[in-house]
């Protein structure tokens, strides 16, 4: 007859020496991690690595970039992603997403997705004023963003590489909460001339989620203008927290792709016909708003399961 009291007592101490072995790391995974580690260190010292004529550094942005921001889009933004096979698994292709947030935290989102999903290194064309600041300047060409302008992005796209864009520039990025999801004007369609240049597609893309991490309730135009910057923003916690008002809510993220709309059925001569471009703009601004209405409904609340 078996003891009961036995029993009880050999499988607590069964599962707790499971649960100690899963603890133990395995060593050789250890040593290899270590190796990788030293010879990235090895290579970035003795200057054996490549960058690319933009200053794209593929190695550092997938080793030490991505990795710092990846927590972010996993475990705080629990970023889901739809319609990856609507981004093209190979060739030039132009992202075109909404901007939002206050600060740019949609564009290492978009980042980390393409790279993660769909295993593309996006190239995301950005403001002139990153490009004027020293330390942001040279981050954002090695991470493989540049400078907004249809030279760089034509390039690119002849290059077959994945560039994206947000045309809504600042209007999009710093509009205040009560306007949130509803897209600003996409300005003059430069965009869309350079994608039909190049014969490529568009794809449409809308980021849920974005302007719920710093709602934008006011702005400091006075300081903002003094150190030069497009608004320096009033939210529920910044400035009134320091610098603890800059780390963002967790709102819940979902980032959607549409369909591909091609560009390779104009002849290229219609980039510079100002009609052409600014209807097939308008064409793009009214897909995505409503790709973000569709998200918003799927999504629910901003901060599950608290509201």
């Amino acid at each position: 007859m078996t003891d009961p009291s036995h029993d009880a007592t050999v499988i607590p101490i069964t599962a707790a020496r499971s649960r100690s072995a899963r603890a133990v790391p395995d060593p050789a995974v250890s040593d290899e991690r270590l190796s990788e580690v030293l010879a990235f260190l090895r290579r970035r010292v003795t200057g054996d690595y490549d960058v690319d004529e933009f200053g794209f550094d593929a190695e550092l942005t997938d080793k030490v970039l991505l990795e710092i921001i990846r927590p972010l889009y996993r475990h705080w933004f629990r970023v889901d992603v739809n319609g990856l096979g609507n981004v093209p698994a190979e060739g030039g292709a132009l992202v075109v997403a909404n901007h939002s947030g206050t600060l740019p935290l949609d564009a290492l989102m978009l980042q980390v997705a393409l790279h993660d999903e769909a295993h593309r290194a996006i190239r995301l064309l950005g403001a002139d004023l990153v490009y004027r600041l020293p330390v942001l300047s040279q981050l954002s060409r090695k991470t493989g963003h540049t400078l907004a302008c249809p030279e760089d992005a034509d390039r690119l796209l002849r290059k077959g590489e994945l560039v994206g864009v947000f045309p809504e520039g600042f209007k999009g990025v710093g509009k205040p909460f009560s306007e949130r999801y509803k897209l600003q004007r996409f300005g003059r369609g430069g965009f869309v001339a350079s994608a039909i240049e190049a014969g490529v597609p568009i794809v449409p893309c809308a980021i849920v989620g974005a302007e719920e991490i710093y709602p934008k309730l006011g702005d400091l135009r006075f300081l903002a203008r003094t150190f030069g910057l497009p608004y320096l923003p009033i939210t529920p916690l910044f400035p009134w927290l320091g610098p603890l008002g800059l780390l963002p809510l967790p709102s819940k993220w979902v980032i959607g792709f549409g369909e591909p709309i091609r560009t390779d059925e104009y002849d290229p001569a219609a980039a510079d016909d100002p009609v052409t471009v600014f209807n097939l703009t308008d064409h793009i601004r009214e897909i995505i708003q409503q790709q973000l209405n569709e998200l918003r409904l799927r999504r629910g609340h901003a901060f599950p399961p608290f509201f």
